[in-house]
């Protein structure tokens, strides 16, 4: 049997399906993956991405973040891909109880999923630093300069975590839990080399791990099913 067939076996077979994704998940939607070839890290700024997307760069050179997210961040004409469409549809076909994110782009929920964990925040919330009023995606990329809300003036910062910043401990608790109670815990598009996101897979404590992804992960060993290529193309052949 080979591995779709045997990932197909796997959901056919399960009603506790949990998918833990990163940004390979979104990188066949056309979003820049940072620890790619090509991803962010080959870009003409004066200071690396994960100093721009850090707290302390957001607080000090306040513009310059702007100017960056803007260009980089904001993908908004990004469309849902086979691998988001059809873990919509194991969503609604009650097989997959929860996804877990630590992609920022709304894509899940563009595709219907409803449970949806986003470790590190979206894009598409934007608040208000003063009153709390919030703001879409669309809003920040129209402004220009520093945003300012259009009620008291007041500066408004992504809802996305940034480096130096510490993960919304309610998602962190409700993806623990989800994790744990899975029966088929399946990890797709990510390195697994991001902290603490990484570390939640330890709480899985069942006997069917699956990890689907193009390149080796430090989890592989640990995997009962390694399925490697194209997300998209791999969960396009699954049936619901």
């Amino acid at each position: 049997m080979g591995e779709i067939e045997q990932l197909q076996k796997i959901i056919t077979d399960s009603d506790n399906i949990v998918f833990f994704g990163g940004a390979g998940v979104s990188t066949e939607s056309g979003i820049p993956d940072f620890r790619s070839v090509d991803g962010l890290y080959h870009q003409k700024y004066d200071y690396p991405p994960e100093t721009i997307l850090s707290h302390s760069f957001y607080m000090s050179k306040t513009e310059e973040f702007y100017r960056f997210y803007r260009d980089k961040m904001l993908c908004l004409t990004a469309k849902p891909n086979a691998a988001h469409k059809k873990l919509a549809e194991l969503e609604q076909a009650g097989k997959l109880k929860a996804i877990i994110t630590q992609n920022i782009d709304g894509l899940h929920q563009a595709a219907g999923s409803k449970v949806v964990l986003e470790l590190h925040g979206s894009v598409h919330r934007n608040y208000c630093r003063h009153c709390g009023k919030l703001f879409d995606a669309r809003y920040i990329l129209n402004s220009t300069g520093i945003p300012t809300c259009d009620a008291c003036g007041g500066q408004i910062k992504p809802d996305v975590v940034l480096y130096e910043e510490g993960l919304d401990q309610k998602t962190l608790e409700d993806a623990v839990r989800y994790i744990s109670e899975a029966d088929v815990l399946i990890i797709g598009g990510t390195s697994l080399a991001v902290y603490p996101a990484a570390g939640l897979i330890d709480y899985y404590r069942g006997n069917k791990l699956v990890l689907v992804n193009k390149s080796a992960t430090p989890m592989d060993a640990r995997a009962d099913l390694l399925v490697q290529g194209s997300i998209g193309e791999i969960f396009s052949k699954i049936e619901v």
